[in-house]
Formats: C-alpha cells, structure tokens, sequence
C-alpha cells in the first residue's frame, strides 16, 4: 500500500522542485552570459566563469575518462529515488532533517539533469583568494552542501528541545 503524500510532504518535494528549478535558470542563465562575455568579475574574491565539470565534487574523477559520467548517473538516480520516496513519507517530527533532505534531493536532480543532458555539471561560481580558488561550483552544490549541513545538525542533535528542559518548562 502507498502511503498517502501529506500537505508537509509536499512542501518537502515543492521545495526541491524550486531548487531544481533556480538551479536549471541559473545555468541556462550562466551558459548564455558566460559564453558571450567569458570571465565576468563580480567584485575582488568572487568571478563567473563557464566551467563543464565532468567530475563529481571539486572536480573529482574529472579525468577518469569517461566512464565516471556513468557511474554518477547511476548513483544520481539512486539518491533522487531514494529521497523522494523518504520525503514522500515524511514524519511531522523530523521537520528539519526532511528540510535538509529536500535540499539534497533538489541539488542532486539539478546536476543529474545536467548529466543527462550533456555530460558534465555546468558550474559557474568562482570564489578565491589571492591565487588560490575554491573548485568552481553552482547553485545545485550550494543545496547539497547546506543540506548536508542541516542533516548533519540534526543528527546531532543540535537544535532539538532537550527531554528534561521540556518537561521543567
């Protein structure tokens, strides 16, 4: 039997949706500009630049060949389909862990989508200092990587009521 999709499961899937969604603008976006102009400064530590990113995070495996593409088609299907069925039975009481899960999926279905469609992740985000530059990233990586944060707060425990300070309140 499935379970039936509650109004706070949707808003789990809208949120990744809307991810998805700036993510795909955003490069389109970036793909038109950064084509036409090349390197745009923005202001001192921050650049957009074209980059066709056909590694996985910070350019991992980007020169494996070619079977790589594959393999994170694969796990990026596995992860959209995994988290899609988690937030389609969210708990009510795990409110900020399916936040933090829904950036994720979001992230995950915006480079997949890329992969499918071309090949390699479109990045375009430029940050550094002096000489020295973070690997080129886009909005699909920020949502990982805040979502990531958020599950990992969660799994701590960091912002959840203690069972004794709530029964002295």
């Amino acid at each position: 039997m499935i379970p039936k999709l509650t109004n706070q499961s949707l808003r789990f899937l809208l949120l990744a949706v809307i991810i998805v969604a700036s993510d795909w603008l955003s490069k389109y976006w970036a793909q038109d500009a950064l084509t036409r102009h090349g390197l745009i400064p923005v202001w001192p530590g921050f650049n957009l630049v074209l980059v066709h990113n056909q590694g996985a995070a910070f350019g991992f495996l980007h020169q494996a060949g070619g079977w790589q593409t594959m393999l994170f088609i694969v796990v990026g299907i596995s992860v959209a389909i995994y988290l899609g069925i988690r937030l389609w039975m969210a708990r009510a009481d795990e409110y900020l862990l399916n936040i933090g899960l829904s950036c994720i999926l979001g992230g995950s279905v915006g480079n997949l989508l890329d992969r499918l469609n071309y090949g390699f992740v479109v990045d375009f985000l430029d940050v550094y200092v002096a000489s020295w530059h973070w690997p080129t990233f886009n909005v699909a990586d920020i949502a990982i990587s805040v979502g990531a944060g958020i599950v990992i707060v969660d799994i701590l425990g960091l912002f959840r009521r203690r069972a004794g300070k709530a029964l002295n309140d």
